[in-house]
């Protein structure tokens, strides 16, 4: 790069990382949140090191800074497709810069192997930027272990991919990148450590619901091989396309060493040329907007014939709005629990079933003596006023373990005096109704790694991580099974989704087989600010409406607060950071779908091709080569 150009886009990229970096402190000092500024501050600190660096990119590599800038579009433009973002069409070509950078490396002789990592981890980086830098408003720690990590995960399967490619061909080579992919969206979604499931690609449609009402049927890895089909499919056309073009813009897809295709032009092969061009190419483009079309077409077929059907039920959500890092646990619980009554008389009518309130609503509650709880007391005297409502709430609490009881899977102990007390804590949900004598609880399994479970526990180095995201090196409990809240005759079973859970497609559907029939999603959205983290959160529930065709009441603590139908609508929401409560009916539903019934198979299948490809081509780079 000219020195006259490299020098001023060098000092603006280290300004802008400065000035957000000061502002995020001066923030910090005076506790407010981030907002945006993270994305500023990863956007400058990634200029600032593509600039340094860019020499290394021409190492070994003639053109390699056009590689690098054709790599970002594919950040860009996955970016521009994942929800909230509305041009989802993006999704369908967002790894065809990457692609066209793996062929140009495959290509070239000479080239390292480490090449495709340094090229693709650039793109990948800037679309994890664009779309999870939201994550620092919770801790920058915890910013930065979204955003880098999951990169690193992200260039796996494009490693594995170029590597199955030289050694089986291109056939199996191409058809390989999206098996090793949804196989490594398939671990995001069942591994402890490192959970990151937000990025998998079927979340991507998640704003539209109108497009993929099939998900009753795939689930979201249905949605991650349509958009590789359509990726590879494209580039396969384009790539062919491009193959006569030397000139102009097409340049730079070409390698600098590439001999051009060399027809004399009054030769047959020449005057047919273009008609064979012609036919191929259409041809490629009507298979392209079949893949597309079909799915499309189907879907909106579902959308506009699906009929809900069956009793509904009055539901209150409340949004307390206390902000969370400063506010929500600084808050005195008597206080809390007026605010949150006095939404709640506002909301509430005789005919309410039931009142919702978020994730952690309230604390200091012991199971072995839920009745005593002052919390509790105060459910009870509030319900004395509304009889036919069920109050379903989240909660911090705690368990104590007697010598007898079986040990806790996540130990803590408080010492006082000579005796030791061995107790568990949890991210709980709990049901509580005027005429029922039994609290039904129920403990968070899916954790959010370090702030909830300690990720590599047995590694020691991890334990100042965890602390700083303020965890423990304990966790917290959780329970293996999905379950249930009941009404008095087993009628009514609802869901108690709490937070992070309701990004797990296959995991959620376990409440469906325990006899729920609408999902109630209690969440804190105040950790990431006024960002896309709260909107993404809300409209991955429309998600989990159209796989079980459950209806979905939404409880958010500064987020939004509002309903889903079974075909995925989001409707009467509020805006982020309104305090109040939002009142609506929604539809129950016993009916199986493939989907709950089945699970990931789509996720299953690519995992076996995975690995019966990845041991063919491991062995075949080893076999001696035939002379």
């Amino acid at each position: 790069m000219n020195n006259k150009l490299k020098l001023p886009l060098l000092l603006i990229s280290i300004a802008v990382t400065a000035i957000s970096g000061w502002q995020m402190y001066s923030r910090f000092q005076i506790d407010e949140l981030w907002g945006h500024r993270p994305l500023f501050l990863y956007l400058g600190l990634m200029a600032t090191v593509l600039l340094l660096l860019e020499g290394r990119f021409e190492h070994k590599m003639q053109g390699g800074r056009k590689l690098l800038l054709i790599s970002l579009i594919s950040g860009l433009l996955l970016a521009g497709g994942f929800t909230p973002m509305p041009f989802f069409p993006l999704m369908f070509v967002g790894f065809v810069p990457l692609l066209i950078v793996e062929k140009r490396i495959a290509d070239e002789r000479g080239v390292a192997r480490g090449a495709v990592f340094k090229y693709v981890f650039w793109g990948l980086f800037l679309w994890n930027v664009l779309s999870t830098y939201w994550v620092t408003n919770t801790l920058f720690l915890a910013g930065v272990l979204a955003v880098l990590p999951g990169t690193l995960l992200m260039t796996i399967p494009w490693v594995l991919f170029h590597h199955t490619k030289s050694a089986l061909g291109n056939r199996l080579g191409y058809a390989s990148l999206p098996a090793y992919w949804m196989t490594l969206e398939l671990a995001h979604l069942h591994w402890k450590d490192l959970s990151w499931p937000w990025l998998n690609l079927g979340n991507s449609f998640a704003r539209f619901p109108e497009i993929i009402q099939w998900y009753d049927i795939t689930g979201t890895f249905g949605g991650s091989l349509w958009i590789w089909v359509l990726n590879l499919l494209i580039f396969f056309w384009f790539w062919n396309f491009i193959q006569y073009k030397n000139e102009g813009i097409w340049r730079i897809f070409h390698s600098p060493k590439k001999e051009t295709v060399s027809i004399p032009p009054d030769s047959k092969t020449a005057r047919l040329r273009p008609a064979l061009q012609g036919i191929e190419s259409f041809a490629g483009l009507s298979i392209i907007a079949l893949v597309f079309f079909i799915p499309l077409i189907f879907s909106l077929i579902k959308y506009f014939t699906y009929k809900e059907e069956g009793e509904q039920i009055e539901v209150v959500v409340v949004n307390p709005n206390y902000e969370p890092h400063y506010e929500k646990f600084e808050v005195g619980q008597p206080q809390q629990l007026k605010r949150f009554f006095e939404i709640s008389r506002e909301g509430l009518t005789p005919e309410t079933d039931y009142l919702v309130f978020p994730e952690t609503s309230f604390g200091r509650v012991w199971h072995n003596e839920i009745e005593e709880s002052q919390v509790i007391q105060a459910f009870r005297g509030f319900l004395q006023d509304y009889p036919n409502t069920k109050l379903v709430t989240g909660l911090s609490s705690f368990r104590r373990f007697e010598k007898d009881d079986p040990p806790p899977q996540a130990p803590r102990t408080y010492v006082r005096g000579r005796d030791t007390t061995v107790y568990e804590s949890y991210n709980s949900a709990i049901q509580i109704a005027h005429n029922d004598p039994v609290v039904q609880d129920y403990f968070k399994e899916k954790l959010v790694p370090g702030a909830e479970y300690p990720p590599f526990s047995s590694i020691t180095i991890f334990r100042p991580i965890v602390d700083a995201l303020g965890g423990s090196m304990a966790g917290l409990g959780t329970q293996p099974e999905r379950e249930a809240f009941f009404n008095e005759d087993k009628t009514i079973g609802v869901a108690p989704v709490i937070c992070y859970e309701s990004v797990f497609g296959e995991y959620a559907t376990g409440y469906v087989r325990a006899g729920a029939n609408a999902l109630f999603i209690v969440t804190n959205d105040g950790w990431w600010d006024n960002t896309a983290g709260h909107v993404q959160h809300n409209h991955f529930a429309s998600l989990r409406a159209i796989e079980t065709r459950r209806s979905i009441a939404r409880s958010a603590n500064m987020g939004t607060c509002g309903f889903i139908n079974q075909r995925g609508d989001r409707f009467d929401g509020n805006p982020y950071g309104e305090q109040g409560f939002r009142r609506g009916k929604i539809t129950l539903n016993d009916k199986v779908t493939f989907y709950v019934r089945y699970g990931d198979l789509i996720a299953r299948i690519a995992l076996f091709l995975s690995a019966i490809l990845f041991l063919v081509s491991f062995v075949q780079r080893r076999l001696p080569k035939q002379a």
